[in-house]
């Protein structure tokens, strides 16, 4: 029989075999086996095809209907696993909707029907999501504030290991915590941590836990809502002032700052831990220290580069006066803001009785001011003994003019501070002496 003339294919298809071709290869391409293709070509010897010769191609299989799904043709490389996890199906229900098919010898240009993608049917007070690729139930839930178990539970069937790209599931709701008296709702950020939290909104960190249940510090999700509780402080500050802690800050500089002591704002501030001060927590300072209630003089507040010398110096009392009228300050620890007590004689009280007091002003000189008045620089020196370095007056200081007198001490006047002896000159420069007082600075 010349099978080149072979016409009759019920049910399938007349081909003519090329160059290359197989029944193998001709039943993967044409969706059928290898026996089918035999028994509708029982006078053709498999292995002996011809180019040109005519066989029947017997109906490819398939599935009839591929309700509610779409149908799919084979193609080269494709796995059932890998069509499930592209369809958002599963394996199985491949071949429930493929009656005979088989996994493992999947032919190329076979058509098969690919059922509808898995989703659950509701969403209540969630949102669906379609899983990409990378995807897994952990990241989802620190992503969407949620957990494992609250996803697995909206998706009923659904493998945790197996998620398939494509697949739409259903995110439930965040967990929040119902109810934030005197606090505030929060939104996990990148980077959060209960202790910068803390730090942040003024609170500690077992507060933050006892504000939110079940919250866990080592498992933070983005996006997740937690309850920051009201920030802690001192009810009150009578007498003092409140500061919020900035960074940078301690006790010990807070002190300094505002005149007053590190005991002093840890008893104004019950529970307060100095070596964990938190940033943005409200405090209460302390007023600042003073002298003692009785100060026959004036105050002054300590400012930067002030020593008890200099200070002396400027009102034109004797460094004894000033450390009597301020009885236990540390002349080695003065504090920028810190009030001390001037005696009497400072700024105008100098004790002048033979004379009338000038207040030195701008451009002032004690050489200038004594020519002035006719005066040598050495009588001007002798009226005023709390002038302990002639080329440092400052302006508003008051100094004494003598009246009547004939001549003046051939010796320096004495001063107990803060000169070396050293011999007059015409300039009457004399060196500073190293006097320990004169460096130590409000810190």
């Amino acid at each position: 029989m010349d099978t080149r003339q072979l016409v009759s294919c019920p049910g399938g298809t007349v081909y003519t075999i090329r160059r290359g071709d197989t029944f193998f290869s001709l039943a993967e391409r044409f969706n059928t086996t290898v026996e089918n293709i035999i028994d509708a070509n029982p006078e053709i010897d498999p292995d002996a095809l011809e180019v040109g010769q005519r066989i029947c191609i017997p109906g490819a299989q398939g599935p009839v209907t591929c309700e509610g799904g779409t149908f799919y043709t084979i193609r080269s490389g494709d796995t059932l696993p890998r069509l499930a996890t592209r369809f958002n199906t599963t394996v199985d229900a491949i071949l429930d909707a493929n009656p005979g098919l088989d996994p493992d010898r999947l032919r190329v240009g076979r058509r098969i029907c690919i059922p509808a993608a898995e989703t659950p049917a509701t969403c209540e007070d969630g949102t669906f999501y379609t899983i990409r690729s990378g995807d897994t139930l952990p990241r989802l839930a620190t992503r969407f504030n949620t957990t494992v178990n609250a996803i697995l539970n909206a998706n009923p069937g659904l493998d945790p290991d197996r998620l398939r790209v494509g697949r739409r599931i259903c995110i439930p709701a965040a967990e929040a915590p119902v109810t934030c008296e005197d606090g505030r709702f929060y939104t996990i950020r990148s980077g959060d941590t209960l202790l910068r939290l803390a730090d942040r909104f003024n609170t500690t960190v077992d507060a933050i836990l006892d504000a939110n249940p079940g919250l866990e510090p080592e498992n933070l999700r983005v996006g997740q809502r937690i309850c920051i509780p009201a920030a802690q402080a001192p009810v009150t500050c009578e007498g003092g002032t409140f500061y919020t802690i900035r960074s940078g800050d301690t006790l010990f500089r807070l002190a300094d700052r505002f005149n007053t002591t590190v005991d002093a704002i840890l008893d104004a501030n019950p529970g307060l831990d100095p070596e964990s001060l938190q940033v943005g927590r409200r405090i209460c300072i302390p007023a600042a220290e003073a002298p003692s209630p009785t100060c026959p003089g004036r105050t002054y507040t300590i400012r930067s580069g002030d020593t008890l010398v200099v200070i002396a110096q400027r009102f034109g009392v004797t460094l004894q006066a000033l450390l009597a009228a301020n009885p236990g300050i540390n002349p080695r620890m003065l504090r920028v803001g810190q009030v001390i007590c001037l005696p009497t004689s400072a700024g105008g009280g100098v004790t002048c009785p033979y004379g009338n007091v000038y207040v030195v002003r701008t451009g002032d000189t004690l050489s200038a001011i004594a020519a002035r008045y006719g005066l040598s620089l050495r009588q001007l020196l002798a009226a005023n003994p709390q002038i302990t370095n002639p080329n440092n007056i400052s302006i508003g200081q008051s100094i004494c003019i003598p009246r009547g007198m004939r001549s003046a001490s051939d010796e320096y006047p004495a001063a107990s501070f803060p000169y070396i002896s050293c011999p007059f000159a015409p300039s009457f420069r004399c060196l500073y002496s190293n006097y320990y007082m004169m460096s130590f600075r409000p810190y």
